[in-house]
């Protein structure tokens, strides 16, 4: 109940109405508006404060709900509505914080994919594991085009729309990607007869 007590008015002055809306254009608000915002803005982050237990938090989600009746101010016909409407607002964006709190709590990264093992690389020839560490060392987009150019054997316009790219766009990054990996290992340049 301490993280109650701390949320007072004189502890956290509103911020200005100005200052809670989003930088989009929006329509005025009116002195309605801005004495609703004045008066109900310490209990509204005292709402959000219990349901949230986390004082920036809550903050934030009394900010989105003003902002959003901000945003609907002239659709809610009867001003006496918008305290119902905050309250539905901070209750639903609360809800929203501790979903987004719980999904980050319980998400665990990826774990690495394994490389190949040591009996694959004892298979594999010098040569090609050096073809495989330029293409693994080429960076994303390159290594998709190459991947699904050459190995796939897709064409140029299966390639784009696997990707979601352009035809002249997989063009480029492909011409990009072959020097990068001539480069690499010290082979003949794309236009002196290379892979196309």
């Amino acid at each position: 109940m301490s993280a109650v007590a701390t949320t007072q008015d004189d502890d956290h002055p509103p911020p200005t109405p100005a200052t809670a809306v989003p930088a989009e254009p929006v329509a005025p608000s009116g002195p309605a508006f801005d004495d609703l915002f004045v008066q109900r803005w310490a209990a509204t982050v005292r709402l959000a404060l219990l349901l949230v237990d986390d004082e920036p938090s809550a903050e934030d989600v009394a900010q989105e709900a003003f902002t959003g009746l901000l945003r609907r101010w002239d659709q809610l016909g009867d001003p006496s509505r918008a305290q119902s409407y905050l309250n539905r607002a901070v209750v639903n964006g609360a809800r929203s914080a501790l979903r987004r709190r719980r999904t980050a709590r319980a998400w665990t990264p990826p774990h690495a994919v394994p490389g190949p093992s040591a009996e694959e690389l004892a298979l594999l020839g010098d040569e090609r594991r050096e073809v495989l560490a330029a293409v693994a060392a080429l960076p994303l987009r390159q290594r998709e085009v190459v991947v699904l150019r050459y190995w796939s054997q897709l064409d140029e316009a299966a390639t784009a729309e696997a990707m979601g790219i352009t035809r002249g766009t997989v063009k480029s990054t492909a011409h990009k990607a072959l020097a990068a990996l001539h480069r690499r290992l010290g082979g003949p340049s794309t236009s002196a007869g290379g892979l196309r």
